[in-house]
């Protein structure tokens, strides 16, 4: 983590922790750009290793350092290069992660995050989880590493089918 944009240069592994018994696993990939999915940067090794996880958390900075920088049309750009990439790809679970926030005036921040939403599900269509929070001092993470184990652990589970259902099936 740091005030600049790149910080991630490869893929990194950690045991996310949620007590004693829990725990998943997380991959932090570098950032991707526009064009990835063409080649640009080093967006296609990235875009692979996605196509291993089960959610995608799409991580947009609220307040970022460069002030020509549109938070909607950037995390527009990523979802147009998930879908170039590979239309299963952007049809994985892809919950938003809106970063930052406390480089933005706690007055304002709530109509921030509004504002961003608003535009961002209107050019995008997205109806998935929102969660803000600010990486620096953690705040915001814990409801979000719930959410994700929890969404986790319904996916592991195989669909187990009723008694009712196997013996319907048998007759």
């Amino acid at each position: 983590m740091a005030d600049y944009p790149f910080t991630t240069l490869h893929p990194n592994l950690g045991v996310v922790r949620v007590d004693a018994e829990k725990s998943f696993v997380m991959a932090d990939v570098p950032g991707l750009i526009e064009g990835a999915a063409d080649g640009a940067g080093l967006g296609i090794r990235f875009l692979k290793h996605l196509q291993r996880t089960r959610i995608l958390l799409h991580l947009v900075d609220l307040a970022p350092i460069d002030p020509d920088a549109d938070p909607v049309r950037d995390a527009k750009a990523i979802v147009g290069e998930l879908l170039k990439h590979d239309p299963a790809l952007a049809d994985k679970p892809r919950w938003l992660v809106l970063n930052k926030l406390d480089l933005i005036p706690e007055e304002d921040r709530e109509k921030t995050v509004k504002d961003f939403l608003k535009a961002y599900k209107k050019a995008t269509k997205y109806d998935g989880p929102v969660f803000p929070i600010t990486a620096i001092s953690g705040e915001g993470t814990k409801p979000l590493i719930y959410a994700i184990h929890e969404a986790l652990e319904q996916m592991a589970r195989p669909e187990i089918p009723d008694d009712d259902e196997e013996a319907s099936t048998e007759e």
